[in-house]
């Protein structure tokens, strides 16, 4: 079969558009072509984008990665340089360049191959918003008519917005301002006049001109460009000569969310769950979130390092990775800032911060201790450190529960037994306050798993999440204020409009009296009790930790006035961590590491005292008002009076 020379396939080629464009009405109505007028409403996808509390970008969800900008945020630069490479007469032909077309003949007969195109920029638009790939000659003649409907019905500004916008620049991105950041970092309204350049290079060959893949040959495609720039003087030659010094960015591609992942994996499941995963991975929306990227480092760095270090003070290799999680709060309004659901996202993305139900030991102590002090009990009021035993009706089996170190101390104060976690007071406290008002007052405090119904309660043996308990120290630290934890602030359409505004979930779940004395009880866990590390922070926290009896959970949670944090370790499996890893020494190092990087350079602030609470000097060992001859004395929190 013989072969056309390239010279008769160009004219043959002209002579089809020219006949095409002359009979287009008749055309269009044969070939069912597109309607332009859609254009008017078209929403490519579009990336949405995560930010942090300050505004941060974090992260990115999309199908093809694409952020829609005006025209206007386009530098000028930007603008010119794809014209001088891609379509030096746009302004000038009216969709089809018969000139350019002609030029590109001439430079493939020289060439003996295809070594330039002639399809304008409103060509190439027409043929990636309405055509296949396919290379016909039909398909020539119907992207011919739809380019010249597009030149009739929209201005060029409009025109090559649109090309900016749509373009496919290699790396998953769609459109120039997704390429800048995705190449250069920064925002497309930033970029100099060699990025531009750069830019402006890989709309013909994106992977070929890649700066991350192929340096060298991108460097030369950019130098291209800005002679272009210069030849349809745009550019000085100077000024071009200054661009080609500059070396080609290579930028190594990161996850934005790498030191945020549960976090944002939280996020997405959340809106997927409630917008649908279409206009979430292609509606552009912008959403906004509590996270303090500052903090978040530092939560990372803590968990990783603090767990490192149980794992060679074991030395272990086991088969497990021991696992941990952080989160951290605003006692004010429940906004999470900071949060780890484990060792490493990638090797276990399962959020133990937010899902994981384990024991917290004596972390739970607290509600056990709040809900008697909202009863009437005083910090000094006494309580029985002495054997107990209850013997089940139904089974016969006899419950003796001891303390942790096994011993008994006989009477002591409500502040001693949790200071040093006691089991016994509490399991009678529990009896004493009733299971049933601990229970109601842990659901008021947030604590939505189920708890068991018996005095088994005191020692923290039904499971909750670190979240749940977290949230429930904070409201100690809010004045009794429970504020639900949340990730999410607001979040805007790809117009700017809002979607949804997420004000603060609070309620009055705790007598403000009773929860300025829980926080002055924990005070004194961090001063002389279980809490003691914490101590090294040298400004008011209150705390609590928690160990399971086999050492296979250790919590350690706690609060300043202005954050609250809890810890979890432990391994998924329900292993032992090791001996003696108790809440204290496995998962304090974690929280005070966090707490003191945290508050760094913040001066200490101090839990505010209700006008209903006074404070009187006691002999630390029995309850009694101190005297000139007591020893052991401590300054208790008492209320004067029963609040209405």
């Amino acid at each position: 079969m013989a072969k056309h020379k390239p010279w008769a396939m160009t004219v043959i080629l002209l002579s089809a558009i020219l006949g095409g464009a002359a009979a287009g009405w008749v055309v269009s109505r044969f070939m069912n072509l597109p309607q332009v007028e859609s254009l008017e409403e078209y929403h490519p996808s579009e990336a949405s984008h995560i930010f942090s509390d300050d505004g941060t970008l974090m992260d990115e969800l999309f199908i093809e990665r694409r952020e829609v900008v005006p025209l206007d945020r386009i530098p000028l630069h930007l603008r010119e340089a794809v014209i001088a490479v891609e379509d030096s007469r746009f302004y000038s032909h009216h969709g089809i360049d018969f000139q350019g077309i002609a030029r590109a003949m001439a430079s493939n007969l020289m060439a003996g191959r295809v070594v330039q195109g002639g399809s304008t920029i409103s060509q190439q638009l027409s043929k990636v918003l309405f055509f296949s790939p396919e290379k016909s000659l039909l398909r020539k003649i119907k992207e011919a008519i739809v380019t010249l409907q597009i030149e009739k019905r929209y201005t060029k500004d409009q025109i090559l917005g649109l090309y900016l916008n749509q373009i496919y620049l290699g790396m998953g991105c769609y459109g120039v301002a997704a390429a800048s950041r995705r190449y250069l970092g920064k925002d497309v309204s930033d970029i100099t006049l060699p990025e531009a350049a750069l830019l402006a290079a890989l709309p013909k060959s994106p992977g070929k001109y890649s700066p991350s893949s192929n340096p060298e040959e991108a460097e030369k495609r950019r130098n291209h460009v800005l002679d272009r720039m210069a030849e349809e003087r745009f550019i000085s030659r100077a000024e071009a000569e200054k661009s080609k010094k500059e070396p080609v960015p290579i930028r190594v591609y990161q996850p934005l969310s790498r030191n945020a992942p549960y976090f944002v994996q939280e996020v997405v499941q959340d809106l997927e769950s409630r917008l649908g995963k279409k206009i979430l991975y292609q509606g552009g929306l912008s959403i906004h979130t509590t996270l303090n990227l500052r903090l978040q480092t530092i939560a990372q760095e803590s968990l990783r390092q603090g767990l490192e270090t149980v794992i060679k003070r074991n030395r272990r290799k086991p088969h497990a990775q021991l696992q941990g999680a952080l989160i951290a709060m605003d006692p004010a309004n429940g906004q999470v800032k900071a949060l780890v659901g484990g060792y490493d996202f990638v090797s276990s993305p399962f959020d133990r911060a937010l899902h994981a139900r384990r024991q917290p030991g004596s972390a739970f102590k607290p509600m056990i201790y709040a809900a008697a002090l909202e009863k009437g009990y005083q910090p000094s009021d006494i309580l029985m450190d002495t054997p107990l035993s209850f013997t089940d009706p139904r089974t016969g089996k006899t419950w003796a529960p001891q303390n942790y170190r096994h011993e008994f101390t006989g009477p002591v104060t409500l502040r001693h037994a949790l200071e040093n976690s006691l089991n016994i007071p509490t399991i009678r406290l529990l009896r004493n306050v009733g299971i049933q008002n601990c229970m109601d007052l842990a659901k008021r405090l947030g604590i939505e798993e189920p708890l068991t119904p018996d005095l088994s309660l005191a020692l923290g043996t039904s499971e909750v999440t670190l979240r749940e308990l977290t949230a429930a120290y904070a409201a100690f630290a809010a004045q009794g204020v429970y504020s639900s934890p949340m990730l999410i602030t607001q979040v805007y359409d790809r117009n700017g409009r809002i979607l949804e505004n997420h004000q603060p979930e609070q309620r009055i779940a705790f007598d403000e009296d009773a929860a300025f004395q829980m926080t002055y009880l924990l005070e004194g866990v961090v001063q002389s009790g279980t809490g003691r590390i914490a101590r090294s922070l040298n400004r008011p926290v209150a705390a609590k930790t928690g160990t399971t009896d086999d050492y296979s959970d250790a919590w350690f949670i706690g609060y300043s006035p202005e954050l609250a944090a809890g810890v979890w370790v432990g391994y998924d499996k329900r292993t032992p961590i090791g001996p003696g890893e108790t809440g204290s020494m496995a998962a304090g190092p974690i929280w005070v590491f966090f707490m003191q990087e945290a508050l760094k350079n913040k001066a200490p602030s101090y839990f505010p005292v209700p006008s209903n609470i006074v404070f009187k000097k006691i002999n630390a060992l029995n309850g009694e008002p101190a005297d000139s001859d007591t020893a052991n004395v401590v300054e208790e929190a008492f209320r004067l009076k029963r609040r209405e």
